[in-house]
């Protein structure tokens, strides 16, 4: 079987990654924080901003492709870390990107739509990126280089992401449940709209968009377009959460860290020509639901 290198096991997409990957790859995925087992899968322990780390991995286990899925993703501390963040979000991006040149294989790195400004939405692979943000910003730098540096590389934008939690890590989903189950106030965003896909779709685009050999930018994006708010009350609805605790706000209302963009829904055209197909919110939602 042909190896394939998964960066950030213990990251919400990288363990979804993970799951389904391993059905047709030998797969080996690195973390550092947080240690997890994954049942079919090496996991190595490599702190990837060390490039003599990055070598000795490529060296070790000669992989036919790397998929960067490890981030800091989260916008707020990117914001009040800048430097920190640089470091995983944009020098190690780069140069995973420079060792998958020497070795002339395919490397899939995982962007956002928040490199986008929220203005013209929806968004295709050609529109001039703007970022709002620290961790928007960081990812257009690792895309503008990461292509300069290896023109074959892919770079696939990723949409808001959902799905159940994995040992090491949540999506945005299960705070939300659990304020509402606690009877608490949630109040969510009527302005601020994404084109959520559920973590395991996400993995599905990923593995697509490899096996199809794509370059360049492609956005792996849900179908529908849907405020925060939306997607709580359909949570609601799904889960038979008390709904009494919901409530709709707007983003100015709200004071954070990292400016938010008000609309990223991407187009993804271009990944849907080519087979992927992300269910409806409401299916994705029912088959978690189980």
């Amino acid at each position: 079987m042909k190896k394939l290198v998964v960066t950030g096991a213990s990251g919400f997409l990288g363990w979804h990654l993970c799951q389904l990957a391993k059905q047709q790859w030998d797969v080996y995925s690195t973390y550092f924080f947080h240690q997890i087992e994954i049942s079919g899968v090496s996991l190595l322990k490599v702190d990837l901003r060390d490039f003599q780390a990055l070598k000795q991995l490529f060296q070790q286990v000669q992989p036919s492709a790397v998929m960067h899925t490890a981030a800091q993703s989260s916008p707020n501390y990117c914001q009040t870390h800048p430097e920190e963040s640089y470091e995983i979000n944009v020098m190690t991006s780069l140069n995973i990107a420079g060792l998958c040149a020497d070795y002339d294989i395919p490397y899939i790195f995982t962007s956002t739509d928040l490199v986008f400004n929220g203005l013209n939405p929806p968004y295709r692979e050609t529109d001039p990126v703007s970022p709002v943000n620290a961790y928007g910003e960081q990812k257009v730098r690792a895309e503008g280089e990461i292509l300069a540096r290896y023109p074959q590389a892919t770079i696939c934008r990723m949409p808001l992401m959902f799905g159940m939690a994995t040992p090491t890590a949540t999506s945005f989903m299960q705070p939300f449940m659990q304020t509402l189950k606690e009877g608490k106030e949630l109040a969510l965003f009527t302005d601020e709209f994404r084109t959520p896909a559920s973590g395991k779709t996400a993995a599905q685009g990923l593995l697509m968009v490899l096996e199809k050999q794509v370059q360049g930018i492609i956005h792996l994006g849900g179908k529908e377009r849907v405020s925060r708010y939306d997607f709580g009350r359909l949570l609601v609805e799904v889960f038979q959460l008390p709904e009494t605790g919901l409530k709709s706000c707007r983003q100015q209302d709200v004071k954070m860290a990292a400016p938010r963009p008000a609309d990223v829904s991407l187009d993804s055209y271009k990944a849907f020509g080519l087979g992927y197909q992300p269910l409806s919110i409401r299916e994705e939602l029912e088959i978690l639901q189980g």
